[in-house]
């Protein structure tokens, strides 16, 4: 793997466009050292905009995402990073929980009134849709 990686590579590494690469340097998680119109990015670089992605992924925002960078290049050890880095990961779950209650919720209700639908379309025979339905 080199050392040093164009904006064009890691597009194509990572199945994203040139232009996330650059939204995310304008964001402030990848500094790409420039040669003229070049931008070059180096492993760390590399690393960063994995983890972006991955973050990403996990449904964090850009700013969390930077706030975890900054984090760990203050940290003089891993224990605050880890430590915010779970704190961040118990909202995210619990925030997905309470989407996937509410989603739920929200089924059980179709299901229901798509029943009490079907049979009101059903024993009317009033309606011309229940009486063309029966008669197939």
């Amino acid at each position: 793997m080199s050392a040093i990686h164009t904006i064009t590579e890691l597009a194509s590494e990572f199945g994203i466009t040139t232009r996330t690469i650059r939204h995310y340097e304008d964001e402030g998680l990848l500094s790409p050292r420039r040669e003229g119109q070049n931008r070059l990015f180096s492993p760390r670089d590399r690393v960063r905009l994995k983890l972006a992605l991955r973050g990403k992924r996990l449904g964090f925002s850009l700013s969390e995402i930077r706030e975890l960078f900054d984090l760990y290049d203050l940290a003089r050890d891993e224990k605050g990073q880890l430590e915010q880095f779970l704190t961040k990961l118990e909202k995210r779950r619990a925030l997905l929980e309470q989407q996937r209650e509410d989603i739920e919720v929200m089924l059980n209700e179709i299901a229901f009134f798509e029943i009490q639908c079907r049979k009101l379309l059903a024993a009317d025979p009033a309606n011309p849709a229940a009486t063309a339905q029966s008669a197939a």
